[in-house]
């Protein structure tokens, strides 16, 4: 009973840094459009993100019930599972933290838990019904939606906006980005904040602390909303500045139109209990708004390794997580070593991080431009009165001595 108690401890444990990842991993999905387009200060934008992300998980157990008991069979998993399960998602989300990519939270979360129950329990014990059509199908569907909606709400707001005055009218924009900011920190809480909620029951019931089917405890509520808050409020700000300044450049009604489409996206999602990744739907709204306004472009470059890290984000966490669930299986001994190999790979990606620094004071620095954004400023005319100063200073100065006439020569 001692080692089980201990067992479920660090499982709980492990599960709210899981939490604490997707919290600074994610804080992009809300406040990357926000802070690179200056409608809020880079610190004050987190910290408004984390208060709503904890607001947020009290609002819904959706999306926690799919976890816990929609995506796998309950009665075949143990508390080492889980823990091997959370171990592939947060050694992913650290790595393409590292390297700047929007992947999906959510999703590394899954792909670990149908890892290792499948290394634990067999391919049966997971439900393929609910993996396609709670998981794979939304995954697709949501960039796809919420980048449509962007584009047309984006095209519709400079339609309107043309007569509109300048000054005012980008004021407004920059409030109306801010409101759908908050949405979609509050939406982020709804959805992701749950996940974890899920994982965490998901063990209560596999260790018997908990009856099967029951709904998370207030406890875990609490718990899930403050960790994902304050990894928010930290800011994953190599993220921020990809979805930012890396994938397209915005604009404040781009920002507000791709705002508004993915918080839509993402809060449909979460009443229809459907594990939607925020990351998706958020990356879909930046491209569409970067496309919908005329002269805008999206650097494929950025977008496809975005992609390919979509595509192995649930493979991968899988791998490891079976792999994590494999050497759990020893025994008490397996399952220090993997907590140490967490621990000692976490570290060194902190390490290898520091090497250059990211923060709130040069996340709006542009990265180097792709090969489209480069093309086009190319063939871009040069603004008035560059060309003027240009022309002038290359054409040389006439002489002031007459030109001899044809009749003298």
């Amino acid at each position: 009973m001692e080692n089980f108690s201990l067992i479920l401890a660090i499982v709980v444990v492990t599960a709210l840094a899981f939490d604490f990842t997707n919290g600074f991993h994610d804080t992009a999905n809300a406040m990357a459009t926000t802070i690179s387009t200056g409608a809020l200060k880079p610190k004050v934008a987190v910290a408004m993100s984390a208060a709503l992300n904890l607001v947020g998980a009290f609002l819904s157990v959706e999306v926690a019930n799919t976890i816990s008991k929609g995506l796998v069979d309950e009665t075949g998993i143990r508390p080492e599972v889980i823990f091997a399960a959370l171990v592939g998602a947060i050694l992913w989300n650290l790595l393409t933290w590292l390297v700047g990519l929007p992947s999906s939270s959510s999703h590394a979360l899954m792909g670990g838990l149908i890892g290792a129950t499948i290394a634990s329990a067999g391919v049966g014990a997971v439900h393929g019904d609910a993996l396609v059509t709670k998981v794979l199908i939304p995954a697709i569907a949501a960039p796809l939606v919420a980048g449509i909606a962007a584009l047309l709400a984006t095209r519709l707001t400079y339609s309107l906006g043309k007569k509109a005055d300048g000054e005012s009218a980008r004021k407004g924009y920059r409030a109306g980005q801010i409101a759908s900011a908050g949405l979609v920190s509050l939406a982020h809480g709804t959805n992701d904040a749950q996940k974890t909620m899920g994982i965490i029951t998901l063990a209560l019931v596999a260790g018997g602390t908990l009856a099967p089917d029951s709904d998370p405890p207030m406890w875990v509520i609490l718990s899930a909303g403050l960790a994902i808050a304050l990894g928010t409020y930290l800011g994953g700000w190599r993220i921020i500045r990809t979805m930012g300044k890396g994938l397209t450049d915005l604009q404040p009604q781009q920002g507000f139109a791709a705002q508004t489409s993915a918080a839509t996206v993402i809060l449909a999602s979460s009443h229809l209990g459907f594990s939607l990744s925020t990351t998706h739907s958020v990356s879909g709204a930046v491209m569409g708004a970067g496309l919908g306004r005329k002269g805008g472009v999206v650097r494929w470059s950025t977008a496809t390794r975005m992609f390919v890290a979509w595509g192995l984000t649930l493979p991968a966490a899988a791998l490891v997580g079976a792999i994590a669930e494999y050497v759990t299986g020893f025994g008490a001994w397996g399952t220090a070593v993997v907590a140490v190999f967490l621990v000692a790979s976490s570290a060194a990606i902190w390490k290898i991080s520091r090497r250059e620094v990211i923060d709130h004071t040069n996340v709006n620095e542009s990265d180097e431009p792709g090969v489209v954004t480069t093309a086009m400023a190319a063939v871009t005319p040069p603004p008035a009165g560059t060309a003027t100063e240009e022309l002038t200073a290359t054409i040389p100065a006439q002489s002031s001595e007459p030109k001899p006439s044809k009749a003298s020569v």
